[in-house]
């Protein structure tokens, strides 16, 4: 993930297949992770996980995603657990160390996500506002350090599928790991907040 060190925020695409848009079943998610000049740095794969699962647990289901980089090496997995409530996500660089674990808490009004290191103690509140359902700001000590936010796809896209598009700011100053670690909470915002929308 030493790619990381040089870039302040990355873009994450997610790929469709045509043969996913028109049945409406669902497949394994793909990802292209992108720099702001739209240079690919990483693929991302969900590369676990049973069919049944995927069409009836749709965005509910477990996974374990794959980070490769453009020659093939897996740079991370980011993996979640079967949760019905609260769901989380753990991601793993690549010699399976733990880089972080995001766990959704209880909001009745927006949508509020704790990010804690390996050893349980916490880094920084991820926060969806109300009036502002495709934003989730990075807080550290009640202060914006970066920011998820979800990008307009265009209206055939947004209408036919739930592929998704989401940019990634990272807070000032962050070293590979953490950066490294908020890159795979996307794929958890997006599974949670996104996925089968499109349908």
């Amino acid at each position: 993930m030493e790619q990381l060190t040089n870039h302040s925020q990355l873009m994450v695409r997610q790929q469709k297949e045509w043969g996913e848009i028109i049945t409406g079943f669902e497949t394994k998610n793909k990802y292209a992770i992108v720099d702001s000049q739209g240079n690919q740095l990483y693929f991302a794969a969900e590369r676990k996980g049973s069919w049944l699962a995927r069409q009836f647990l749709k965005a509910n289901r477990p996974f374990e995603l794959a980070i490769l980089n453009n020659s093939g090496h897996q740079v991370m997995s980011v993996v979640r657990p079967f949760r019905f409530l609260f769901p989380e996500v753990t991601v793993y660089d690549e010699n399976n160390k733990v880089l972080g674990v995001v766990k959704k808490k209880f909001s009745i009004i927006s949508k509020h996500y704790c990010l804690y290191d390996a050893s349980g103690k916490e880094l920084f509140t991820l926060k969806g506002p109300l009036l502002k359902p495709w934003t989730f700001n990075i807080m550290q000590r009640d202060r914006e350090v970066g920011k998820i936010t979800k990008k307009w796809s265009g209206l055939m896209k947004e209408s036919f599928s739930d592929a998704d598009n989401f940019g990634v700011l990272f807070p000032k100053n962050a070293d590979v790991s953490i950066k490294a670690f908020i890159l795979g909470v996307v794929f958890l915002i997006d599974f949670v907040h996104f996925e089968n929308k499109g349908d």
